[in-house]
This record gives structure tokens, C-alpha cells and sequence, in this order.
């Protein structure tokens, strides 16, 4: 079912898909210097901020409530609720939570038009960057999916801005290391991670460029840090594993061509400007389309991200994921305050 302008009037039509709204159609006034976009969600404002795919999977407003993004956490499955040895440890990652966005001196930030936002909040740790990220220098959030629509576009929108906490001189810039989104997605062939991270700082480096997953040729072991034995395969979970090198590149990632980009930070750790963020896959080709931050648009198409066999019980899986991490011993944040999941 979509939506198509007739005589100015807005009227569903079946069988034809909605055009995305980077295409949306005009209606013209008397005036003829006059338009006015007709969105194709009539009754949803909120959507005019985003530019979705036909489906709308899901549209978390964060100041209505958390909409199941939560921490990641180990498995705990064996006996004494113990989970499965790994260099990993998930449940020391800094929280999620709903944040009003606080500052000593601002006050109540809240979120960009509402009072609460999903907070990624990780704690004052961070190992040197050619090492496997502290604990607590992670932050990361997950929304558990799977979807019955064929296999085509998957997009991820968000509205977000990052932080770090504001406990001393400083803008505090160099203290977020890194944050990023992907999809955790698993059909009836291969598991993979399709995701982009945003290179901030690598130790003293000032990096600020983008990066897409995609493992290089290493050995399971060489993926685990050097580990032998962990349960982690090349490839699978980008966000810690893979080896780092000191010009912020890694294992896990590749560089975006031309992909420097300067984000807009600002003066002091309490003024947040909320930036967007448009990441696109294809789950029929499993194959990267594109990235889009605030006007900014990467084409990624013709890159793969790293396929590895399926795991058991989880067929289906379209999971979204973001996460910031820490450069120095300082907690640093990523607030989000909307997320859209769209698809074909």
C-alpha cells in the first residue's frame, strides 16, 4: 500500500511502492513560485525528518520510551549462570538507559523534540587503541528484529550527537575514540555485520574519517587479538575483535574512500547539535549501498561485508546496533533521540 497525490488530495493506492523521500513529489499553489512537499506519511510529521524506504520497520522516538533497545550482554547458558570463556567481556560495557541529558552547568539538555533520549554512556577506561578495547570503554545498545518482508533495502536513520562527560577543562573532543552503527543480520546461507564506524581519535591522532566492516584476511586467532581457542570466528562481532594499527586502521575495518569528514562537535561538552545520520544495505546482493551524514553521501556499492556460516537458532535475525567508545580515562556519550528502520 502507498500514497500518490491526486487533484491535491493524498489517496492510498495498492501495489505501488512509495517513493523514498529524497523523491517525494510537489504539489504546485496558484503561485507558481510556490511548492510545498507532499510527504508520503500523511498524519506522521515526525517522519518528515527521515528519508525511509517504503516499509517502516520501526520508529523509536526515544522521549516515548526505550522501544526494547538494550545492553548487550554475554550468554549466560552453562552451568552457575556462567557464560561461555571469552577475551569478552559484554557485561562490563558501559549502560544503556533513557537520559534527559544533564549537565552541570546547562542543565537539562534533553533530547531534540522531547525530554528523553537513549543514552550510550561507557565508563572513564580506555586501552591504548592497538590493543582490544577496556571493558568498560564500550557502550552498546541492540534492538532484537527479524521481518517477514523479502529480501531487498535495509536502512538505518538516526537523529544523534556524542560527548564526553563534562569533568574538566576542556572541549573533551579527543576522549570519544570511535561510534558507529550496523546491522547483525543472518539468512539461511551466512551470518554478517554490514556497519560503518566513525574513526574520531586513535590515541594523541586526530583521525575524524569513516570506516565500513569488512574483515581482512587473518586467521580466527589473529581476529581474537592472538587467542587461540575463543569462541569468535574472523568476522564476527567487528565492534571489539580484529587487530588494531596506530593510523586508526584494523582487522575489522576498511576504510570509506574519501570517506574525512568533520562533524560538528562544538565548544564545550554541555552544547549538543543533533546530526543524521542514513546507512543503507542490501540484503538480496548482501552487499554495502551507501552512507549518508548530515548532506554528506558515500557510495558503497560493490563492497561486501564478511560473510561467515550460519549460527543456530537465530535464522532471520535483523538486529540494529550502535555503540560509541572511549579514547582516554574519561566516560564519554552517544545520545540518540529517534531511530528509523525501513526496508523495501
Amino acid at each position: 500500500m502507498s500514497l500518490e497525490s491526486t487533484d491535491g488530495r493524498l489517496t492510498r493506492t495498492a501495489g505501488v511502492a512509495a517513493a523514498p523521500a529524497a523523491h517525494l513529489e510537489t504539489k504546485r499553489f496558484d503561485d507558481s513560485h510556490s511548492q510545498r512537499p507532499v510527504h508520503p506519511y500523511p498524519g506522521m510529521p515526525e517522519l518528515s525528518r527521515f528519508n525511509p524506504l517504503p516499509a517502516i520497520l520501526a520508529h523509536d522516538a526515544f522521549h516515548q520510551g526505550q522501544s526494547g533497545w538494550m545492553d548487550l550482554m554475554n550468554n549466560f547458558v552453562l552451568e552457575g549462570h556462567r557464560p561461555r570463556p571469552s577475551m569478552v567481556t559484554k557485561h562490563e560495557f558501559g549502560p544503556v538507559m533513557l537520559s534527559n541529558a544533564n549537565f552541570g552547568y546547562a542543565g537539562t539538555h534533553g533530547g531534540m523534540s522531547g525530554t528523553y533520549v537513549l543514552k550510550l554512556a561507557t565508563k572513564a577506561e580506555a586501552n591504548p587503541y592497538e590493543g582490544p578495547p577496556a571493558p568498560g570503554g564500550l557502550s552498546h545498545a541492540i534492538k532484537r528484529l527479524t521481518t517477514f518482508r523479502p529480501a531487498g533495502r535495509l536502512q538505518f536513520e538516526m537523529w544523534f550527537s556524542y560527548t564526553a562527560e563534562q569533568d574538566r577543562a576542556g572541549t573533551g573532543e579527543s576522549a570519544v575514540r570511535a561510534f558507529g552503527v550496523l546491522f547483525d543480520l543472518q539468512d539461511e546461507q551466512y551470518r554478517y555485520f554490514p556497519g560503518v564506524r566513525y574513526v574520531n581519535f586513535a590515541d594523541d591522532e586526530q583521525i575524524r574519517r569513516w570506516q565500513l566492516m569488512q574483515a581482512a584476511d587473518v586467521t580466527d586467532a589473529e581476529w581474537a587479538y592472538g587467542r587461540e581457542g575463543d569462541w569468535c570466528k574472523r568476522g564476527v562481532d567487528p565492534v571489539w575483535f580484529g587487530r588494531r594499527y596506530a593510523d586508526g586502521s584494523g582487522d575489522a575495518f576498511q576504510w570509506v574512500p574519501n570517506g574525512e569528514q568533520l562533524l560538528c562537535y562544538n565548544e564545550s561538552p554541555d552544547k549538543i547539535n543533533w546530526m543524521y545520520l542514513r546507512f543503507q544495505v542490501d540484503t538480496a546482493t548482501r552487499e554495502y549501498v551507501e552512507l549518508q551524514v548530515g548532506p554528506k553521501v558515500y557510495d558503497l556499492r560493490g563492497t561486501r561485508p564478511t560473510y561467515v556460516a550460519p549460527y543456530k537458532g537465530i535464522t532471520g535475525l535483523v538486529n540494529p546496533v550502535v555503540w560509541i567508545e572511549s579514547n582516554q580515562q574519561r566516560r564519554v556519550f552517544l545520545y540518540v533521540d529517534s531511530i528509523l528502520i525501513s526496508c523495501d
